[in-house]
């Protein structure tokens, strides 16, 4: 049986562009953990550099300028669950949506990777209920 998990896309961030994504994902919903200092990360520097290093070095090139950003993952929140049920493919467009529009000061895949929970509000309103 898997663990209980959430779903987040792991993103390379400029970080001068950083607090105005947060805040731009935010209006949506979505919620901004850099690796370094999520709760999932035991070495959060090392998990940083790790993640970072991996998505650059897949690229073979093309995503040098990223070498130095800040990976960070980008959870769903509250208002994207119904339940237990799966995420929505619209959650999945949003998010996708946002980060288009900084593609030059973002790089990412679009696939979702499941990491234990990280905290965020819809974890905090189901406990409520």
């Amino acid at each position: 049986m898997r663990r209980p998990h959430q779903l987040v896309a792991t993103v390379l961030v400029e970080p001068a562009a950083l607090r105005d994504l947060e805040l731009e994902l935010m209006s949506s919903d979505l919620w901004v953990w850099p690796v370094a200092t999520s709760a999932v990360s035991v070495d959060g520097e090392r998990h940083a550099f790790q993640v970072r290093h991996r998505m650059v070095e897949a690229k073979r090139g093309e995503w040098d300028c990223a070498a130095a950003w800040t990976p960070v993952f980008v959870a769903f929140g509250a208002s994207w669950y119904d339940g237990e049920e799966p995420l929505p493919w619209a959650a999945h467009v949003a998010l996708w949506q946002v980060l288009a529009e900084h593609a030059d000061r973002v790089r990412h895949g679009k696939r979702l990777i499941g990491v234990p929970h990280l905290g965020v509000p819809h974890d905090q309103v189901r406990q409520a209920k």
